[in-house]
């Protein structure tokens, strides 16, 4: 396992060699898919998913893939979500980003710094604001950076990441500002939305914290700015949200990730990700020999959820019931096996998995009025309705 991810310098450029695998993974002539928070967020969340972990760190474009082996995504932002998200930002941050300045409190916004991030390439766009930032430092006034640039070594990939703004204060300190186009109604917004909102800052302040290291007098505000719009209306309002707890799980989660050339040597000889060139059988045999971590919440976070969900019940794999489950059934890791147990024709009955799954079959039966003679066993199924008793018994 990789222990890449601290807060120490920033990532150095990867190797020219790890450069060349990534690009025959997904193509030559393929563009990389960038990285972006709330995907390494998805990620974080998922750490032991070798297969996500290298389609992320490979630029493989996973809505794409998804849809190239017959299982598109079932979810994403509509057009119009992201056009009104769009338009609120752009109100925020009119006239110099004065509305948002005064939201954190400042006396004069009209003379707060503002400087010039343009640069490239996203290597040259992070070179430039790690520059601005020490200098808005250095300078002691109140500085927007507009859609900076943060760069963040992931598994051995570095990932370059676009926080809709970071405000450095006179006293060192800097913000992460987060612009979100949902509601904040009588003060309170969505805890989900929050939390997810939450989980994506915490990647960007743990970019922050890479440069700050370089930095004199330079620290990173663990308590972020969520601007969003104030009841129904289109006039922004903002909330200080406090991310410690979401940055030290994603520190911790990212840590374990496993680096991206020890997945990629593990690979059969041939297999790649070309969307161009390969067939949807051969991306299918090519995604199967990267081992997966399928969990229901993979649904709402991963582009591949449903391909892998059905790989997953294929296989008679007990993941897709929820980490739960799986947890309480221990050893027992296929659904026939825990039918199986259930009914007592294998298992031990010393193990309390084991002992739980029988009680819960005996109860399932007295509730159908199956223990009659003549009666018939459950029959295999999705094992959905005996792990879930076992759930409620063990």
């Amino acid at each position: 396992m990789s222990t890449s991810l601290d807060s120490g310098p920033p990532p150095h450029a990867p190797a020219t060699a790890l450069r060349q695998r990534m690009a025959e993974l997904r193509g030559p002539s393929t563009a990389p898919h960038p990285l972006d928070a709330r995907a390494l967020a998805a990620l974080a969340a998922n750490p032991g998913c070798k297969r996500r972990a290298l389609l992320d760190g490979a630029g493989v474009d996973k809505a794409a893939l998804a849809r190239a082996l017959g299982s598109p995504a079932a979810f994403g932002q509509s057009q119009f979500a992201f056009m009104r998200g769009n338009a609120f930002e752009a109100r925020v941050k009119a006239d110099g980003g004065t509305e948002l300045l005064g939201l954190l409190g400042v006396a004069d916004p009209h003379g707060a710094l503002v400087p010039d991030l343009t640069a490239a390439g996203p290597e040259g766009r992070a070179a430039r604001t790690a520059l601005a930032l020490r200098e808005a430092t250095g300078a002691g006034v109140w500085t927007l950076l507009d859609h900076p640039m943060l760069a963040l070594e992931v598994a051995g990939s570095p990932a370059f990441l676009e926080p809709d703004a970071v405000v450095v204060h006179p006293d060192g300190r800097w913000t992460v500002v987060e612009i979100k186009s949902f509601p904040m109604v009588d003060g309170s917004a969505d805890p989900s939305k929050v939390g997810a909102a939450a989980r994506q800052a915490a990647v960007y302040v743990l970019a922050l914290e890479r440069v700050a290291a370089l930095t004199k007098d330079a620290s990173v505000d663990h308590s972020v700015l969520l601007v969003c719009p104030k009841d129904f209306s289109n006039l922004p309002t903002a909330s200080a949200v406090d991310v410690r707890k979401q940055l030290s799980v994603t520190r911790r989660q990212l840590a374990r990730l496993t680096r991206v050339e020890e997945i990629a040597s593990a690979l059969p000889d041939g297999v790649g990700f070309d969307l161009e060139s390969c067939s949807s059988g051969e991306l299918a045999s090519a995604v199967g020999s990267v081992p997966a971590a399928y969990a229901p919440e993979c649904l709402s976070a991963c582009e591949l959820a449903l391909h892998c969900r059905e790989r997953a019940r294929s296989a008679g794999a007990v993941e897709p019931l929820g980490r739960a489950v799986r947890g309480e059934l221990g050893g027992l890791t296929a659904v026939p096996e825990v039918l199986s147990a259930a009914r007592g024709e294998s298992g031990d009955p010393a193990d309390p998995a084991v002992a739980a799954l029988r009680r819960a079959a005996r109860l399932r039966a007295e509730a159908l009025g199956a223990g009659a003679p003549g009666a018939q066993a459950p029959v295999a199924g999705t094992g959905e309705e005996t792990a879930g008793a076992g759930r409620g018994t063990a």
